[in-house]
């Protein structure tokens, strides 16, 4: 039985899977692919590399998908990672000693550097971040749509090291899951009882630019940093407006 599972959530990512799996094998034989309908050879690289994979078809739920591995596996710990991300030599060798050691009172939190567009973030709307990812596998469940969060209640402590995460590639790529994730969080807002105006969505949007800008610097990362600030009013102003739009469909 393996001590750690490392658990990677892949559509379509031919281009990253051979990598994150070597990545990740550094700390685990037992690599998990969850696969929700790719259509290019995810799959077949996956296998060739060593890696186990799974099906889970895709309902537009994060949580989900990452609830669904929890009883596939009887490893002691299981760590999420996405396959456009990869574990630094530091923090590689904090989570060996963490899932060798015999202590499970803990929950592990780690720094996240972004990349986008051949640049590194250090301000803004990718700026670094802590993210939750290491957990004993029966203590830890999901929730919620888009932008998931995990439900552990052990004391978290932060791991040296990072995840860089390579995240956009082209603009393409971005306003494809721009349109995806405006719409869950729609949805999902929706269902819980939240509800808007049209002033009150400018009102969210013109927040979240100052933030992003001023508050966050996001201005400091140059035309793109900007580009970004910009795009998350947007990003902002769209998902209220889907929420507007779902409220009034659900009057009707």
């Amino acid at each position: 039985m393996a001590k750690l599972a490392i658990v990677i959530l892949a559509k379509n990512e031919e281009k990253n899977i051979k990598a994150v799996i070597a990545n990740a094998k550094r700390c685990t034989d037992e690599v998990i692919i969850l696969d929700s309908g790719s259509t290019d050879k995810t799959i077949e690289i996956a296998i060739h590399e060593g890696a186990r994979t799974l099906f889970r078809a895709w309902t537009n739920d994060f949580a989900a998908q990452r609830n669904f591995v929890l009883d596939k596996t009887e490893a002691i710990w299981v760590l999420y990672l996405d396959a456009d991300e990869r574990l630094s030599d530091e923090l590689i060798n904090a989570i060996n000693a963490v899932t060798t050691s015999k202590n499970l009172d803990k929950q592990y939190i780690v720094r996240r550097r972004s990349h986008a567009f051949g640049q590194q973030f250090k301000h803004g709307v990718l700026r670094p971040d802590s993210v939750a990812r290491l957990f004993p596998r029966e203590r830890v469940s999901w929730e919620s749509k888009v932008h998931e969060r995990p439900i552990c209640s052990l004391k978290a402590e932060e791991l040296p090291g990072y995840i860089e995460h390579y995240t956009y590639e082209s603009w393409q790529q971005y306003f494809g899951k721009f349109n995806q994730y405006t719409t869950l969080w729609a949805e999902e807002a929706c269902k819980k009882g939240k509800r808007t105006t049209a002033a009150g969505a400018f009102g969210h949007a013109a927040y979240a630019f100052i933030q992003m800008t001023l508050f966050k610097r996001g201005i400091l990362d140059g035309w793109l940093g900007l580009a970004l600030c910009c795009n998350h009013f947007s990003y902002t102003l769209t998902k209220y407006l889907k929420l507007k739009e779902i409220q009034e469909k659900d009057k009707e």
